[in-house]
């Protein structure tokens, strides 16, 4: 999955080495468990990289995802190869905590030139 710009600079130097270390170490395979909570595959997820994904048939990507959503933390104890789906499924309760806090960020900034009674132009 790309990098937003606004993370890269949260992402070590050598970022690329160790996602591929991570995804050879996954030999080819999305390494989720189920802990992606999709409920659609009991162990390991049986996606492989650049083979159909099951259900979909779209090419499997595989991704290093970091366990806890921090960048900075590459343990590769945090860090686990996982496929495009299990990787945005696993990520979407963090995805939505991140949008809600962004748009009450830009609704606070927007609070500033209101005013009371007027409608925001």
């Amino acid at each position: 999955m790309p990098i937003r710009p606004e993370n890269r600079a949260r992402y070590p130097r050598d970022w690329p080495a160790i996602s591929a270390r991570i995804r050879a170490r996954a030999q080819d395979r999305c390494e989720c468990l189920g802990e992606c909570g999709r409920g659609t595959h009991d162990g390991r997820c049986p996606n492989r990289q650049g083979e159909p994904a099951y259900g979909t048939g779209s090419t499997v990507v595989l991704t290093t995802a970091h366990l806890d959503h921090v960048p900075e933390h590459c343990a590769d104890d945090n860090l686990r190869s996982m496929c495009q789906a299990c990787h945005l499924h696993y990520d979407r309760d963090h995805h939505a905590q991140t949008r809600y806090a962004t748009r009450r960020q830009g609704r606070a900034a927007s609070d500033l030139f209101e005013q009371p009674g007027q409608p925001c132009v």
